[in-house]
C-alpha cells in the first residue's frame, strides 16, 4: 500500500516486546557457538536493547575469539541454521506476549498505519520468530531494519524509513514514525532519530526507567489495546514533554 501524507510508520522492537523466547534464544547460542568456532560458549554477552552485531562481536571476544569479520559470519550462519531447525522447540517454549497479536491486528485496521519491525536480531531469525508466532501477516518485513543492517540501533531506524520510503509514495522521517520498545537503548534510538516513542515495560526495563530515559508514553505492557492504538495514533505526549504519559 502506498503512504499518503498522513500515515505512520509503526517500527516494533521483537524480543520482549512482542514475544519472548523463555530461554530458547540463550540455548541455541550455546548449540551455535561450538559449531561456528569449535569452543563451548562460556559466556553470552548482555543481549537485552543490543543489535545482534554487538552480540556476536562481544560474544565471540569474551569467550577468547578474535571477532573477525569472518567469525561473525560463521556464528551469525550457525544461530541462523539453530534457529531455523529448532522451530518447533521455540513455538512450544516462547510466548506471544499478552496483547501483541490483538495490538498487531487493531493497528492493522488502521488504514493510515504501515506496520514493521526494528529489531536486533538478524534478518533471518526476525523472521523466522514472527513467523512462528503466527504475527507476520501484521507486518511488512521487507521495510524493517534488521540487526544484520547495521551495529547503531538509531541507524536502523532510518534504515526503516528509507525502506517503506522507497517502497510507498511518501517520504517517512521523525515526524510520522513510532517506535515501540521495551529497553532504554530502544527509546536512545527513537530520540535520536527524531521519532515519537511508546516504552513497554515487559523486558528489563521498568516504567520508570522508560519514562527516565524520554519514552513519550509508557505502558505496563499491551494489555490494553486501545490505549496502545490512542498513543500510536498520537493522542499521548511526543518525546521531549516535560511529562511522558504513563498508562495502565
Amino acid at each position: 500500500m502506498s503512504a499518503s501524507p498522513s500515515q505512520l510508520l509503526v517500527l516494533w522492537d521483537i524480543d520482549h516486546t512482542l514475544i519472548e523466547t523463555r530461554g530458547v534464544g540463550r540455548a541455541l547460542y550455546e548449540r551455535a557457538f561450538p559449531q561456528a568456532t569449535g569452543k563451548t560458549l562460556t559466556t553470552l554477552a548482555n543481549v537485552s536493547g543490543r543489535t545482534e552485531l554487538e552480540i556476536l562481536r562481544k560474544t565471540l571476544r569474551d569467550n577468547g575469539v578474535e571477532p573477525s569479520d569472518n567469525a561473525v559470519s560463521h556464528l551469525a550462519a550457525a544461530l541462523t541454521r539453530c534457529y531455523d531447525t529448532h522451530r518447533d522447540w521455540l513455538a512450544r517454549q516462547g510466548r506471544v506476549l499478552p496483547g501483541a497479536a490483538e495490538s498487531l491486528a487493531a493497528l492493522d485496521t488502521e488504514p493510515r498505519v504501515l506496520q514493521s519491525v526494528l529489531t536486533g536480531n538478524l534478518r533471518d531469525i526476525a523472521q523466522i520468530k514472527v513467523q512462528v508466532f503466527g504475527l507476520t501477516r501484521y507486518l511488512d518485513l521487507s521495510i524493517g531494519a534488521y540487526g544484520d543492517d547495521h551495529v547503531d540501533r538509531a541507524d536502523l531506524v532510518k534504515i526503516a524509513q528509507c525502506n517503506a520510503s522507497v517502497k510507498g509514495s511518501d517520504t517517512f522521517d521523525g515526524a510520522n514514525t513510532v517506535l515501540i520498545g521495551d529497553t532504554t537503548r530502544d527509546v536512545a534510538a527513537g530520540l535520536k532519530a527524531g521519532t515519537r516513542v511508546i516504552g513497554v515495560a515487559t523486558g528489563k526495563s521498568s516504567l520508570r526507567e522508560l519514562r527516565e530515559a524520554g519514552a513519550g508514553t509508557v505502558l505496563p505492557d499491551l494489555g490494553n489495546t486501545q490505549a496502545l492504538v490512542r498513543a500510536v495514533l498520537g493522542d499521548s505526549p511526543s518525546p521531549g514533554t516535560n511529562c511522558p504519559q504513563a498508562i495502565g
